[in-house]
This record gives C-alpha cells, structure tokens and sequence, in this order.
C-alpha cells in the first residue's frame, strides 16, 4: 500500500518544477527542488515548516546535528541555519522539500482556542510519546489535504485558513510543540531583534559592534542587549561565535577542513581564538569534538 508521503511525492512531481523554490498557487507554500549537496534553506520573514519530501536533510544548528527523512519535518527558530546538506538523493536525483509560512497570529490563534491543560503539558513535555508520534504523521497527512486543494474547481481561502490552522494544532501536539512555541513567544515580544538576529546569521562572517546594532534600531546599547538576550537567548556577539563555531563545524564535518581552514572561512582571525569559543560551546576541542562525532555517525 502506497504511504502518503509516496503519493505526495507523485503529486509534487506533477509541478514543472524548477531548481530553487516553486509557488504552489496556495499562499505560503513553496515546493523546492535542489540537484546540489548545499542548500539554502528559506528566506522569509514568518517562521515556516520546512518537510522533506524526497531525499534526506541534515541541518547543523548549535543545537546539535539534526538529520530530516522523507516524511520528516522541521520548525523554523531563531537558530535555525541559513544552508541544509543533503545527505541522500531521491531516486530521480534530486531532493524535494516543502515550506509553509505561518504567520504568528496564526499560531495564538490556535493556542488561544486551546484548553490551557493542553498548552500546560505542551510546555511541559507531558504529553504521551505515542499522541506526538501520531501529531507528526497527522502533520504530514495535514499537509497533503492542503495540497490536494490546488486541483480544486474554486480553491478557498477559507479552506486554507482552516487546514493551516489544523496544521499548527497537530504541530503544537507534535515532538516540535514546545520549541514551537517559544520561538513563537520570542519573536512576538522582540520583533525588532528577530530581525537584528537574522541580520547577524546572514553577516556572521563579518566584524560589527553591538552599538552599530542598536544604533541601526534606535536603541540604547544597553536597551538592544537586554532584549536580544531576552529573546534569543544570549548576548548578540555570543550568538555571533556560536554562528561561526557551528558553521565551521560543518565545514571540518562535511567538507573535511582542518581546524585553521574553518576558523578562517568563517571569519576568525586567530585560530587560538577560535579553539578557545569552541571548546565554550561544545565542551570540547575541535578536533576532538569532530573525532567523536564521527565515531558516533559511523555506528
């Protein structure tokens, strides 16, 4: 018997599709088609789920390594990294993935119509493993419903709206609900510093002062901190370093740079600097860092 996300991917492939992003003709969606092994995830203002649709997605994010399969999602957050590796093609060799936008009234629209017990044991990781495994898959058969209304004789808004927000429900109930909503929380009480935050991931590269920042949104130096750090988490020159050792982790990782090779290419100017953020934010040195994940990889 056919799965769903098999008759999906017969469905997408019905699309003329081009490389990079295709609009579907439902608002927020976009199929993607990729043929090269670095991708660029979205570039959009809202947070997104991102599903993979054929082939396989690994994502470096300080976080830690986190690898998608066909049928598998991901939330978009604050950390979120601005490229994905495909690890695996499909069997017509290219990787296909879907996003959707949702907006975040979307998303306190739905939680405010839900029971507050329900968001207590969201927050609280209380909820039964085996409810969020069937949130996930009801999340992908969720979508494909949405999908199914482009072939509609009169497509509907209304229809949209209420399909999107039965998305987010299985979403919140889902093994993303609580990082879901507090990415949501986040960017709701600190706009602004969203978008200084997804200025430094596209910049981190690049010197900058945190008064130029501020300065940028007309705050005080001391203002702008405290609500970067209030909503992200950490101060922006930290999350700065934590953009840069992650990224060039990926670097030793995937494209087998030595430690002074990655602390270069992403932006460092002294390799003992470098070694020194590292080791802070993963507990270990680089090199020893990328031997055992290798070894935890290759069981």
């Amino acid at each position: 018997m056919e799965t769903i996300i098999q008759t999906m991917q017969k469905e997408i492939r019905k699309f003329t599709l081009e490389k990079g992003g295709n609009p579907t003709g439902i608002l927020g969606v976009t199929v993607y088609r990729f043929t090269e092994e670095k991708i660029q995830m979205p570039l959009v203002e809202n947070p997104y789920l991102y599903i993979v649709i054929d082939g396989m997605l690994r994502l470096h994010t300080p976080s830690g390594i986190m690898d998608y399969m066909a049928g598998q999602y991901s939330v978009s957050q604050i950390d979120t990294p601005l490229m994905g590796t495909v690890l695996n093609f499909s069997e017509q060799q290219d990787f296909l993935a879907l996003s959707i936008e949702i907006t975040v009234n979307d998303v306190i629209t739905t939680i405010l119509n839900l029971d507050n017990d329900l968001i207590e044991k969201i927050i609280n990781e209380q909820l039964e493993k085996s409810k969020m495994v069937i949130s996930d898959e009801a999340v992908i058969e969720t979508v494909y419903k949405l999908l199914s209304g482009i072939h509609r004789v009169i497509p509907s808004e209304f229809m949209r709206k209420n399909i999107l927000q039965e998305i987010i429900y299985y979403v919140l109930c889902g093994s993303c609900g609580k990082q879901f909503i507090q990415s949501i929380v986040n960017i709701q009480q600190a706009n602004e510093i969203y978008e200084a935050n997804s200025w430094i991931k596209e910049n981190f590269r690049d010197s900058f002062t945190v008064e130029n920042l501020a300065g940028q949104r007309n705050m005080s130096v001391s203002l702008f901190h405290q609500k970067f750090k209030s909503a992200v988490g950490m101060g922006p020159l930290q999350c700065q370093k934590r953009l840069r050792c992650t990224e060039a982790r990926r670097l030793m990782l995937d494209d087998n740079m030595n430690v002074t090779e990655a602390s270069i290419e992403v932006g460092y100017e002294s390799v003992s600097q470098f070694i020194r953020d590292y080791r802070k934010i993963f507990s270990s040195a680089p090199k020893e860092d990328i031997l055992n994940i290798k070894k935890h990889l290759e069981k």
